[in-house]
């Protein structure tokens, strides 16, 4: 074929490639997968190579599947369902703890769920969104103001609205404004105005990853620890130590490891049991080690003052 003749082709080879991808994607909704999924879904990728469709073998074809696949992609929101699903730090550590607490080794749903809830509550209590120390100010995180309370009030610490408090912290994941820093220092003694500063500044003025205020951290938090915030939502050391060493914990209590001499539960019931103390046990083990981590980091970026040694050895013609 002579390069006149290539070129015409082109167009036919795009429709072609329009054509087997429609084909593709019809037979995808049909088997329950792929209606409404990305463009970036390696699934489609592999159903149209095996249509003989490739970017290095037929990149005409290649063109004219994947502008039906963006058209699809666009319609049923295929991209942004996965930016829906994954974009607050609790969510991105559920499909974590999906992948890990699955149903290779524990089929029944809701032993699954009770083995996730196992590993998620020590861990998202450690996320930094409520205080579990503090019931009666509806969870409130110390240095953080209430959303609704009074107008106008200097001390933001009480609440007119308990009932819509505690959605916004449990069900939304919001710890609410910084309170001012006088009252802040009540509740976290080490906190210095340089501190108080510049995680005012972080909040409100950093603009993160890219400056599109999606993805920002901090080495110092109010706490004088790490943080990470996802579209305003934090998450931090002990969060992530949670989550991870929950999941492990669960699958090497529930499926059992012979090379760690862990034996695995020999039903279903027995699994899930296990599975669930393990999953406890390992989240509130990384939360303490993650709480330990942040410890040391907080002593190290306290101010360090002279000591009384220190303040004797200055001599009067230097004061």
């Amino acid at each position: 074929m002579n390069l006149f003749q290539q070129i015409r082709q082109i167009p036919q080879d795009i429709q072609e490639g329009f054509r087997t991808a429609d084909r593709v994607q019809q037979k995808m909704i049909n088997d329950g997968v792929g209606y409404g999924e990305s463009i970036l879904d390696p699934r489609f990728k592999q159903k149209v190579a095996e249509q003989g469709i490739s970017a290095r073998g037929t990149p005409a074809k290649f063109l004219g599947a994947y502008v039906s696949r963006m058209l699809i992609d666009a319609a049923n929101d295929g991209t942004r369902t996965y930016w829906w699903r994954y974009n607050h730090p609790l969510a991105i550590a559920q499909r974590g703890l999906e992948a890990g607490v699955n149903r290779s080794w524990l089929e029944s749903p809701t032993a699954r769920a009770a083995v996730a809830l196992g590993i998620a509550a020590p861990a998202v209590a450690a996320a930094g969104t409520y205080d579990i120390t503090n019931p009666e100010e509806q969870f409130r995180p110390k240095g953080f103001a209430q959303s609704y309370s009074a107008p106008g009030t200097d001390d933001r610490r009480a609440s007119e609205q308990p009932v819509q408090e505690m959605f916004e912290r449990f069900f939304l994941g919001r710890t609410g404004d910084p309170l001012k820093y006088e009252t802040a220092k009540k509740e976290i003694p080490s906190l210095t105005p340089e501190r108080y500063g510049n995680y005012m500044n972080y909040l409100y003025n950093d603009k993160g990853l890219l400056g599109l205020g999606v993805i920002k951290g901090t080495t110092e938090n109010l706490q004088g620890t790490p943080e990470v915030r996802l579209l305003g939502f934090p998450a931090n050391i002990p969060m992530a130590a949670g989550f991870a060493a929950g999941t492990t914990g669960a699958v090497l209590a529930g499926k059992g490891s012979k090379r760690l001499g862990i034996p695995g539960g020999k039903t279903p019931m027995a699994r899930a049991a296990r599975g669930l103390a393990g999953g406890l046990l390992g989240s509130l083990s990384g939360v303490a080690a993650g709480n330990a981590v942040n410890e040391q980091i907080a002593a190290g970026n306290r101010p360090q003052l002279p000591t009384v040694n220190d303040y004797q050895n200055i001599s009067a013609d230097r004061i």
